[in-house]
């Protein structure tokens, strides 16, 4: 242990394992971004937005091209937390594994099992940065609503203040609401204020506030409670526990495939993997490319539900409500346990290809930028 630090190969590692995700995470973000606004912006009967109509509209939104950047940082620090979390939850239990075995050999099925664990951990350990990374991207392709503005100038409700700072309702709409309500009989005696504290009128429209006004960590907590940072856990750990077991069997297959193809011109034949050497890092990488590519589409049914899900802004009062009039969660039982609403079954896949081309990129260059930084590094 005191030689690893002395040689400085765990810092080594983790600065070219850090080095690789900022890489890949900045190359690849766009498609990202135009994947989850595919998937945010599409409803069961409209046509799907195209990745140049979604493009055109985040320039025209953010007035640059640099829209498609928004929330970069809390993709970055989540994924430097996640590719920890799953490669190191994956290591040690191949570890236990590959224990006691001579050629340290871990079968297709096992590396299935242990992806689906690491991916389960690296979705509890993201899920509040990709609470914020998602609504920072949708944002970046709306419209602010006109709504947002001081409270002096408007003078809304203490309550409205206390959950949701800087948001203020459409002063029209919420008093026409009002006016409507005026004619049922009350011994309140102001219904007028009574009616502007409720949450459900927060918007002015009977609606909650949009995502443009609740994308700060504060703003979160304050209007749907702490537990919200970990919005969309069921398919974000389906999602992940499906990526990272797809990911890790492919790739192992691979890896004994080309292990296998290597030893077919050596001689004498090797009796293990380790007689056979190491493969090359462009052979790696383009094989942890390809896995990624299967792994996205295996489970992207579940990244949709997820986005979808981490959009949906539900004040703290209602989910409050929802718990004592034990409200049951709609759909079948699978739809129940995968977190996937009922209403997004014909859209589950929008945006595919897109995810497909970002995960096969960002999975080979991860790789490919790790191995080449290790070289440079130890060679130094």
């Amino acid at each position: 242990m005191e030689s690893l630090f002395k040689d400085h190969v765990f810092a080594a590692h983790a600065l070219a394992g850090a080095s690789s995700v900022a890489l890949a995470a900045s190359l690849t973000y766009p498609f990202d971004t135009i994947k989850t606004v595919m998937q945010v912006g599409s409803t069961g009967s409209s046509k799907p937005l195209s990745p140049v109509q979604v493009v055109e509209r985040i320039k025209s939104m953010s007035g640059s091209f640099g829209g498609l950047y928004s929330g970069l940082s809390w993709l970055t620090l989540g994924r430097t937390v996640g590719l920890g979390a799953r490669f190191g939850v994956y290591e040690i239990l191949t570890a236990f594994y590959r224990d006691g075995r001579k050629d340290n050999y871990v079968y297709v099925s096992e590396a299935l099992v242990a992806g689906v664990v690491a991916g389960a951990a690296e979705s509890i350990a993201t899920s509040p940065f990709e609470l914020l990374k998602v609504r920072s991207q949708v944002t970046s392709a709306s419209r602010v609503p006109s709504t947002r503005t001081s409270f002096g100038r408007t003078g809304t409700s203490s309550i409205t203040e206390k959950l949701l700072r800087g948001y203020g309702p459409d002063r029209k709409i919420l008093n026409q609401y009002v006016g409507l309500l005026s004619t049922l009989s009350t011994k309140h005696s102001n219904m007028a204020g009574a009616l502007r504290d409720y949450p459900w009128m927060m918007s002015g429209s009977g609606r909650p506030p949009s995502v443009c006004d609740v994308k700060r960590p504060l703003d979160v907590i304050s209007l749907e409670g702490p537990t919200a940072m970990w919005k969309g856990l069921r398919s974000g750990v389906a999602r992940d526990s499906f990526f990272a077991g797809i990911f890790f069997s492919s790739w192992q297959f691979m890896h004994e495939a080309l292990l296998d193809w290597k030893a077919v011109g050596m001689n004498p034949i090797p009796s293990s993997n380790e007689e056979v050497g190491p493969l090359s890092p462009i052979a790696v990488s383009l094989s942890a490319g390809l896995s990624g590519v299967i792994a996205a589409a295996g489970s992207h049914c579940f990244d949709t539900a997820s986005s979808r899900s981490l959009c949906t802004v539900l004040p703290k009062y209602v989910s409050m409500e929802r718990r004592l009039l034990k409200w049951n969660t709609p759909g079948n039982r699978f739809e129940r346990i995968t977190g996937i609403h009922p209403s997004d079954r014909n859209i589950l896949f929008r945006g595919i290809w897109v995810r497909m081309a970002r995960s096969g990129i960002s999975s080979s260059l991860i790789v490919g930028a790790y191995f080449f930084s290790i070289d440079l590094l130890t060679s130094s």
